[in-house]
């Protein structure tokens, strides 16, 4: 692997020009890096092992909060309309699903219905724009 000038010396898990992580190997002759477009010749990986681990909760552990029918949505309110009842007004809350650089994600909630609204990201649309899905969930917010 020819450095040259390179910012970070850095293991081939990272780019060593921009220090993101390097996707893995695939079919191509090289890896190329999704943020500065620097290339690293796909031999130069050859050897190199990659192990990964997969936690699971216990079954039990984690658990959905139902809402009962007559218990009020709270939370600040944003004018947006419910595509589930067409009520106006929905009660939203963010959390950090991703990493801290990430901006938050944000839920929707109908004060009426009850309805979820759940951003979905597509990798494949290129440029991972968000594409709102509608789940119904009873969900305390």
């Amino acid at each position: 692997m020819e450095l040259g000038n390179s910012c970070f010396q850095s293991d081939l898990d990272f780019c060593p020009e921009c220090g993101t992580i390097l996707p893995l190997p695939g079919v191509q002759d090289k890896v190329t890096c999704v943020r500065c477009s620097f290339s690293i010749d796909v031999r130069d990986f050859e050897g190199k092992v990659v192990q990964s681990c997969v936690e699971f909760n216990r079954l039990g552990s984690v658990a959905l909060m139902i809402m009962d029918d007559g218990q009020e949505v709270k939370g600040p309110m944003i004018d947006r309309k419910c595509p589930q009842c067409g009520h106006e007004g929905m009660v939203y809350h963010t959390r950090q699903m991703r990493s801290a650089d990430e901006g938050q994600t944000v839920f929707y909630t109908c004060g009426q219905c009850k309805w979820l609204l759940l951003p979905a990201a597509f990798p494949s649309l290129g440029a991972w724009e968000s594409l709102w899905t509608c789940l119904h969930l009873k969900y305390v917010v």
